[in-house]
């Protein structure tokens, strides 16, 4: 679904994104002429899952898979985005590792999915997320001309 903005369009491709539009009032992602900007996707545990580096690395691939299906809806890849911000929990109890081993495995996973050129990033400490088991949000914008969509 696509609802009419000043300057372009929000996007909620669909469920489970159209929760994000009905009861947070928010949009997956949003249009703004030749920029698509992605709402933060949480990357954590999910009950029963573990809170080690691996598990963390699974669970980083899945929010980047979120990030791929917004792109998708829009005709993007990857490629398109410019611009990263993640935003993490350094010190929490849904990660064990150290600081520098979360920056690395989130590092690693980013490089399976977003190989060079590399888009800029600004990566942030903080003492917490609106998701409870959050480690990591991650934030993204690409450039996505009118022209080349759909």
């Amino acid at each position: 679904m696509h609802v009419a903005a000043p300057g372009g369009e929000a996007v909620i491709p669909a469920a489970p994104y159209q929760r994000a539009w009905d009861e947070f009032h928010f949009a997956p992602a949003r249009r703004a002429g030749d920029w698509l900007y992605i709402s933060g996707v949480v990357a954590g545990p999910r009950p029963g899952e573990g809170h080690d580096v691996e598990a963390y690395k699974a669970q980083v691939r899945r929010a980047f898979r979120t990030i791929e299906g917004l792109l998708e809806a829009e005709g993007l890849t990857f490629a398109d985005v410019t611009m990263i911000n993640s935003f993490h929990v350094w010190e929490g109890p849904n990660f064990t590792g150290t600081k520098a081993q979360q920056f690395e495995a989130f590092s690693a996973v980013k490089d399976e999915f977003m190989p060079p050129p590399h888009p800029a990033w600004t990566a942030v400490g903080s003492t917490g997320l609106i998701a409870e088991t959050g480690v990591t949000e991650i934030q993204m914008i690409a450039y996505a001309p009118q022209v080349s969509r759909r």
